[in-house]
């Protein structure tokens, strides 16, 4: 790691340009729970040992969990509805405008970075009742024998046209997928997918990783055994895709 941060600033001070150290961290992760603070020397230079990182956009946490980013995301995306709630309340603007400004300024918030997201069933249901709190805002209640009630899951998703937004992570998640399975065997992402991990784990039953996640989906949502195979070719794989979204479209809860 020295020997990298060192080519690093070397290559750096060849353009003219010098490493920020305030703004350089180091994140150790380990589900052990690493005590290890302060700062650590690193070349003449102190780098600070985080607990948590955000880069590009998305928060790395020393536990390799990713439950911190998605509750993250979700308090982001609440802000933002937050921000519009006046847009929602309005009577003056229809249900189709509330749905696409849902769509383009909120949605998006949510799920930024969710392709390389494994959710559990507890994260899923937070996820989905977020979105159900904004679509219940857009659609209303609804009149049945002389007395309002607020519109069942079924209802709102009738009205919505879209599957849930769980469903729509994993068909991002897939896509994603397909794309890393088509790159050159050289590329990055296409390493780490097919490296191993040395070292042993914890007892108890492993945390689900992010490839069987996609296996798991593949045969579920598309039909597809072989995922591997299949994405293989581009056009397939976006058809495959595109007719798991509009059968889950027409059978959302």
């Amino acid at each position: 790691m020295k020997e990298t941060y060192k080519e690093i600033k070397t290559i750096a001070k060849t353009t003219g340009l010098e490493v920020n150290v305030n703004r350089t961290k180091m994140l150790i992760h380990s589900r052990r729970n690493p005590r290890q603070t302060g700062e650590i020397n690193m070349i003449g230079d102190g780098i600070e040992i985080a607990e948590d990182f955000i880069y590009l956009g998305s928060k790395s946490h020393k536990d390799g969990e990713e439950n911190h980013e998605i509750t993250r995301r979700v308090k982001l995306a609440n802000n933002a509805y937050f921000s519009l709630l006046s847009v929602f309340r309005s009577k003056d603007i229809h249900r189709a405008i509330k749905t696409k400004i849902y769509k383009t300024m909120i949605r998006p918030v949510l799920y930024y970075g969710c392709e390389g997201w494994t959710l559990n069933k507890k994260e899923e249901s937070v996820i989905n009742s977020f979105e159900r709190k904004i679509l219940r805002r857009i659609y209303g209640p609804i009149k049945e024998n002389g007395i309002w009630r607020i519109r069942y899951n079924k209802e709102l998703y009738k009205l919505h046209k879209e599957p849930e937004i769980s469903m729509t992570i994993k068909l991002k998640r897939l896509q994603w997928a397909g794309h890393v399975q088509r790159m050159d065997k050289e590329r990055i992402p296409k390493k780490i997918l097919y490296s191993t991990i040395d070292g042993r784990r914890h007892a108890g039953k492993p945390r689900t990783r992010w490839i069987d996640a996609v296996e798991e989906d593949a045969k579920k949502l598309m039909g597809v055994r072989n995922w591997k195979r299949a994405a293989q070719d581009r056009e397939e794989w976006r058809g495959l895709i595109r007719e798991a979204k509009a059968r889950h479209r027409a059978v959302a809860p």
